[in-house]
């Protein structure tokens, strides 16, 4: 089988780009990391790939606001090259500041015109950057990356990370399209809302992670390139060694769409 390849994205800023390209490259994918500036000079490099990659990090030191500035120049010189990526069929995966520049890019969700974005990720609650280990689970099978997956176990790690969609009408349609794919659970994994710091940023309805009308094209804010080797769980050995790491069923899936 010839592996997909994937096109790891990185800017100034960007820091978990080599995470991320060791993930797929786990996972059975050929990952290679490639500069902002070469995509602006040379849009058609797009066309050489079979899933693209935002990873974590700060990307132009989160200025203005997480994500913004790489947004928005993907918004104004890559969009056409985006959506013929879209179209074609093939994958996008945002992790952390990945998903906050697809939400301001516009690569994840559609933007009302008059209206502006459908969603944003704001501040978290607690006013504070937070770093922890969170439980979430899996709603619906909408999204190629959760195909098979339950639950997962995942760090977190961002100072803007809670889901707000723009209006009522905005979250009915994501919820009634299956589009809330990754939620917060409780660590009891009881009914109920999740509570901070389970829910470590106030996120409406305790969301995570959300995919696009296709289910190919997913963001998330937990990073799953954080735990694909067992011994990445912060309790290991005390709780035994699994045979892999909760995130690697995430790439997996997307080299796996490809097979």
């Amino acid at each position: 089988m010839t592996k997909p390849r994937v096109l790891i994205l990185r800017a100034p800023g960007t820091n978990c780009d080599q995470e991320a390209a060791s993930a797929f490259a786990l996972a059975g994918g050929e990952p290679t990391s490639v500069h902002v500036n070469r995509l602006l000079e040379k849009p058609a490099l797009f066309d050489d790939f079979q899933i693209l990659c935002l990873p974590g990090g700060f990307s132009y030191g989160d200025d203005i606001a997480a994500g913004r500035i790489l947004g928005n120049q993907i918004r104004h010189h890559l969009a056409e090259s985006l959506r013929r990526f879209k179209d074609a069929g093939k994958l996008i995966l945002g992790i952390c500041n990945g998903f906050q520049i697809m939400v301001r890019s516009g690569i994840l969700l559609d933007d009302h015109p008059e209206q502006g974005p459908a969603a944003t990720l704001a501040d978290n609650d607690s006013g504070k950057f937070e770093c922890r280990w969170v439980r979430l689970a899996v709603n619906g099978s909408k999204c190629v990356f959760l195909e098979g997956i339950e639950s997962l176990y995942l760090p977190v790690a961002h100072g803007e990370g809670k889901f707000v969609p723009r209006d009522g009408a905005v979250w009915k349609s994501l919820e009634e399209n299956g589009q809330l794919v990754l939620r917060y659970q409780r660590l009891d994994q009881g009914a109920g809302d999740v509570p901070y710091p389970e829910n470590p940023n106030g996120a409406r309805g305790d969301v995570a992670g959300v995919c696009d009308s296709t289910g190919r094209v997913f963001g998330l804010m937990p990073h799953p390139e954080r735990h694909v080797d067992p011994t990445h769980h912060p309790r290991w050995t005390r709780e035994g060694l699994k045979g892999e790491g909760d995130g690697l069923a995430v790439f997996k899936n997307a080299v796996r769409f490809f097979a």
